[in-house]
């Protein structure tokens, strides 16, 4: 069972209903907003505060993809962040490279379409990956699923470069 999802009341599965999670947690954001507690005892002072920083991690892990993955392999007892999961195919490498080398002469050259190309291209090869994911998961085919999650990092690291970059 998945302390995250349940939170949220949410079924345990990789795609998500995103209008009913972003429902959730306004709610719950607003019933141990510590605020709301402010002249309450100081344990209930506290509880708020724990809950409020449960409730604000588990929106953060199920709100990114990548995050949300992994924690749905923990439950399946499977470290997506485990060294066995590290190998990536040689075409992966092969488009980090490019990817890389891409990004380092768009900074250098201060190439900002290139650098926005780089970025769609990315945001592109994310959208598919999630749609990996999904099928994945559907299929239970949790090994597939912690390679993808590796790959995911490393789309969102690359992604995230090319922000500051811009």
């Amino acid at each position: 069972m998945n302390q995250h999802f349940t939170l949220f009341g949410l079924p345990e599965t990789f795609q998500i209903d995103e209008n009913a999670f972003e429902t959730r947690y306004r709610a719950l954001a607003a019933n141990c907003h510590p605020d709301k507690f402010a002249s309450a005892s100081a344990f209930e002072q506290k509880q708020a505060v724990m809950m409020a920083a449960a409730v604000n991690e588990a929106y953060r892990i199920l709100k990114n993809p990548i995050d949300r993955a992994a924690s749905l392999l923990m439950t399946q007892n499977i470290d997506a962040d485990a060294p066995e999961h590290t190998a990536f195919a040689p075409e992966f490498l092969m488009q980090q490279m490019e990817w890389r080398e891409t990004l380092a002469e768009a900074r250098a050259a201060g190439d900002t379409a290139a650098l926005n190309a780089l970025e769609r291209q990315v945001s592109a090869e994310q959208t598919a990956l999630y749609g990996q994911l999904a099928a994945a998961f559907d299929a239970q085919q949790y090994q597939t699923a912690a390679q993808l999650v590796r790959q995911g990092r490393f789309l969102n690291k690359m992604r995230q470069e090319i922000e500051n970059a811009v």
